[in-house]
């Protein structure tokens, strides 16, 4: 069984309400759709069908409306030719047609109205119709950045980009006792010339030790956060 049981369950409901109440809104749209599309169908079918009805309807009044006019002028010609009992006769066949005319004129105005009320039941099933479809796009777009946003938070709390941010911690600790190593040098030395040029030279020799665990750390973490 479907969502609607009913079509008046469908041209009645509360789209809104039957989605804040679902497990799996997407699901239940695309639900809606297929069971207003198929009464849609259904409802057409009638339609035709009423149609067909009031066509057929109409040209048996076409024939009433002339076997009428015809035994009214029997009853006049035999009235004219002195014989009333041919135009009571007559008269009597009138107020049978008559009769017919009235039934089938009911039958007309009732699918005449029924008509009309299916053509409104269609208008207001294709506004829920639309709207649902409306709904079923934003639900897809909705669906499909949550989505995007999961992996990105997946991501972001991924646990090989910790792993490289404690080692790109510890590479940095590393620099920074190379950096000590540097000033160390310096502590407890007399400041002569020759001390001087000797520390420049530790400190020339140091720094380019220096530039390459920078460069080589740089490229180990880029090479991890991949």
């Amino acid at each position: 069984m479907g969502i609607f049981t009913r079509f008046s369950d469908i041209v009645n409901s509360n789209i809104n309400a039957i989605l804040d109440k679902a497990e799996d809104p997407e699901k239940i749209v695309r639900l809606m759709i297929q069971e207003m599309e198929d009464t849609l169908v259904e409802v057409r079918s009638a339609a035709a069908r009423s149609i067909a009805d009031k066509k057929d309807l109409n040209r048996k009044l076409e024939t009433l409306e002339r076997d009428l006019a015809e035994w009214d002028n029997k009853a006049e010609l035999a009235l004219r030719k002195g014989r009333e009992d041919l135009a009571k006769a007559a008269l009597i066949e009138k107020s049978k047609v008559a009769a017919a005319t009235d039934s089938i004129r009911a039958d007309y105005a009732a699918v005449d109205d029924g008509l009309a009320k299916l053509n409104d039941d269609i208008a207001r099933l294709e506004g829920k119709l639309n709207d649902a479809k409306t709904r079923q796009k934003s639900l897809l777009a909705r669906h499909k950045t949550a989505n995007s946003r999961l992996q990105a938070r997946k991501k972001i709390h991924d646990y090989q980009i910790d792993d490289a941010l404690v080692r790109f911690e510890q590479y940095t600790r590393r620099i920074d006792d190379v950096e000590g190593r540097i000033e160390a040098y310096d502590l407890g030395l007399p400041k002569d010339l020759n001390h001087e040029f000797a520390s420049l030279e530790a400190e020339e020799s140091v720094a380019q030790e220096l530039a390459d665990l920078k460069r080589r750390v740089s490229g180990n973490v880029a090479e991890e956060a991949k």
